[in-house]
C-alpha cells in the first residue's frame, strides 16, 4: 500500500525573525582563511579556538567591494590572527571583541570618538548575548531591540555542592576507575528519570562534575556539532531547547506548537528529525541556523525512527505499523506493515530488521517486495539494534548480552557477555568512532563496545540512576 505524505509549512523560517544572524558568505571566508578552526555559530558569534569572542555589526548598507580586506583594526595594522578589539572591513561589516574589564565586566573596547561603522552598525537581533556584557554608553545603538541581561539569570550550570538531589553520592569508588585511552576527550551526558538536570560526568568517574538544570525531566538529548550543542526535548512541554554547552546556557528555545519527544540527527545533512506523537508530526530542524524549516505530516504515532539511505523509517505503537518516508521520492509514504510489539528496526542492503521485545524474534523483510526473507530467535527482551559494516548488533535487555548477526546471511555469529547483573536499557553509537555505550538500568552501570571487534572493553559505574547516556566530544569551557 502506498500513500502520499502532506508536507506542512515547508519554510517555517518565515516567521523568524527578519534580521537572522547569517554572517556574509564572504565574511565567512575571510575568518575561516585566516583562523581554520574558529567556529561561526549559528547565532552569528564567533568564537576563536582559545575561546576569544567576537561580536558581529551588520552595516545598514554593505559597501561594494571587489575583495574583502581589513579596513581599519584598533589597535591599528593588526591582522586578525593577532585579535584586534575591533575589525572594520572594507565593506564595513564589523566585529568587537568581547573582555572582561577591571571589574570583572565583560564588554568591548570603549572608544572616545567610535568610527561612523560601529556608531551605526547593529547587532543580530536573534544573537545570544554572552551574559552580562556591558556596552558603552556612546555605541548602545548597536543593541536594536536585542535582549542584554545584565545579570547571569539564563545561566543553568549547577554545582554538585548547590544540587539539591538527595539521590547523588559525593564519593568516588574505593578503587578508581581506569579510563580507555578512546574516552579520552570525551564527556558524557546523563539523565534521570528522578531528576529535571542532565548530569555531566567525566568519563571513568563515578560522581557528576555539574548539572544542567532543565525546566522538566528531559525526553530525549542529543550532541551536535561536535558536542558544542545539546538539543533536548522535555515533558509537557511544546519545545526544542538548544543548550551551548562551552557557557552552561540555554542559547535558544524552539517552538514546536505540539510536545515533541524522539530526536534524530542526521549529520550528513545537518538536520534533526523530531517526532510529536501526539500530533501524528515530524518536525525537521535546521542545524546550521538552528531553525524549523520543515513540518511532516505522518500517519500515526510515530517512535522508534531510524534514517538509512534516504529512507526515514517509524512505527505507529498505537497500531504496531511500521512505515517509511521516502525522503527523495516526494516523501512517499510506504506502508510495511504490522509486527507485534515493535522495539528497534534496522536496514541493510535493502532489508529491514524488525525486533520483537515480547516474542525475542528478528524478522527479516525485503523493502522491495515487502515479503519475508527470514526470521529467527533472538536474545531475551530484545530492546535495540545497531549496525556497524555487515554486523548487526542486538542488545537483550534480561540477559545482558548482545548477539552478532552477520548481515550477509544473517547467521549468528556470537555474542558479546556484558556481565551486569542488572536490566541493560540504551545502546547509542559515539559519534564517528567504531565505538557504543550500552546503559543498564537497574545497577547503574554503561559499558564500552567496540563495534570494530566485537567485543567488550570496559564497564564503569556512576553515581546516578540512568535512564540515557549520551557520550560526545569534550568542549573548552567558557570562565
Amino acid at each position: 500500500m502506498r500513500k502520499f505524505l502532506l508536507i506542512l509549512g515547508f519554510l517555517l523560517i518565515g516567521c523568524t525573525n527578519a534580521f537572522a544572524a547569517k554572517i556574509p558568505a564572504e565574511v565567512r571566508s575571510y575568518i575561516l582563511d585566516n583562523i581554520p578552526q574558529a567556529d561561526i555559530r549559528f547565532d552569528g558569534v564567533i568564537i576563536l579556538p582559545d575561546n576569544t569572542i567576537y561580536l558581529p555589526l551588520y552595516p545598514s548598507l554593505f559597501s561594494d567591494i571587489k575583495e574583502l580586506k581589513i579596513k581599519e583594526s584598533y589597535p591599528a595594522n593588526q591582522t586578525l590572527q593577532q585579535e584586534p578589539d575591533v575589525v572594520i572591513f572594507n565593506n564595513d561589516f564589523v566585529l568587537l571583541k568581547v573582555f572582561t574589564d577591571g571589574e570583572g565586566h565583560r564588554t568591548v573596547l570603549h572608544m572616545v570618538n567610535p568610527p561612523l561603522q560601529v556608531r551605526t552598525g547593529l547587532l543580530p537581533q536573534d544573537m545570544l548575548v554572552p551574559s552580562g556584557l556591558i556596552i558603552p554608553e556612546n555605541i548602545k545603538g548597536i543593541i536594536g531591540n536585542l535582549k542584554i541581561d545584565t545579570k547571569s539569570e539564563d545561566m543553568i550550570k549547577v554545582e554538585n555542592k548547590d544540587s539539591y538531589e538527595d539521590f547523588l553520592s559525593e564519593s568516588e569508588p574505593a578503587a578508581p576507575q581506569t579510563m580507555i585511552p578512546q574516552l579520552k576527550d570525551k564527556i558524557l551526558f546523563v539523565t534521570t528519570n528522578y531528576s529535571k538536570n542532565v548530569q555531566v560526568i567525566e568519563p571513568a568517574k563515578a560522581v557528576p562534575s555539574y548539572s544542567l538544570a532543565q525546566k522538566s525531566i528531559p525526553i530525549d538529548v542529543k550532541a551536535v556539532d561536535d558536542g558544542k550543542f545539546l538539543l533536548v526535548t522535555t515533558y509537557d512541554r511544546p519545545f526544542v531547547d538548544i543548550i551551548s554547552v562551552a557557557d552552561s546556557r540555554f542559547i535558544k528555545q524552539v517552538n514546536l506548537t505540539s510536545n515533541p519527544e524522539e530526536i534524530l540527527v542526521d549529520k550528513a545533512n545537518a538536520k534533526a528529525f523530531i517526532t510529536s506523537p501526539s500530533a501524528s508530526t515530524i518536525f525537521v530542524l535546521d542545524l546550521k541556523t538552528m531553525t524549523l524549516v520543515q513540518k511532516i505530516k505522518i500517519n500515526g504515532y510515530c517512535e522508534n525512527l531510524l534514517l538509512q539511505d534516504d529512507k526515514l523509517f517509524y512505527v505507529d505503537k498505537l497500531k504496531n505499523e511500521i512505515w517509511a518516508i521516502e525522503l527523495k521520492k516526494q516523501y512517499e509514504l510506504k506502508d510495511i506493515g504490522k509486527f507485534p510489539n515493535v522495539s528497534a528496526l534496522a536496514f541493510k542492503d535493502n532489508k529491514l530488521y524488525i525486533s520483537s521485545r515480547t516474542k525475542s524474534r528478528i524478522a527479516v523483510i525485503d523493502y522491495s517486495t515487502l515479503g519475508l526473507i527470514n526470521e529467527f530467535t533472538t536474545v531475551n527482551k530484545p530492546i535495540a539494534m545497531k549496525l556497524y559494516n555487515n554486523i548487526l548488533y542486538v542488545l537483550g535487555a534480561q540477559n545482558n548480552v548482545i548477539q552478532k548477526i552477520n548481515t550477509k546471511d544473517d547467521s549468528i555469529i556470537g555474542t558479546i557477555e556484558l556481565g551486569t547483573n542488572g536490566f541493560s536499557s540504551g545502546f547509542n553509537l559515539i559519534e564517528d568512532t567504531n565505538l557504543a555505550i550500552i546503559t543498564d538500568l537497574k545497577n547503574n552501570f554503561y559499558s564500552i563496545i567496540d563495534l570494530s571487534k566485537g567485543k567488550l572493553l570496559k564497564t564503569y559505574a556512576i553515581n546516578v540512576p540512568i535512564k540515557d547516556v549520551i557520550i560526545t566530544n569534550k568542549v573548552k569551557l567558557f570562565d
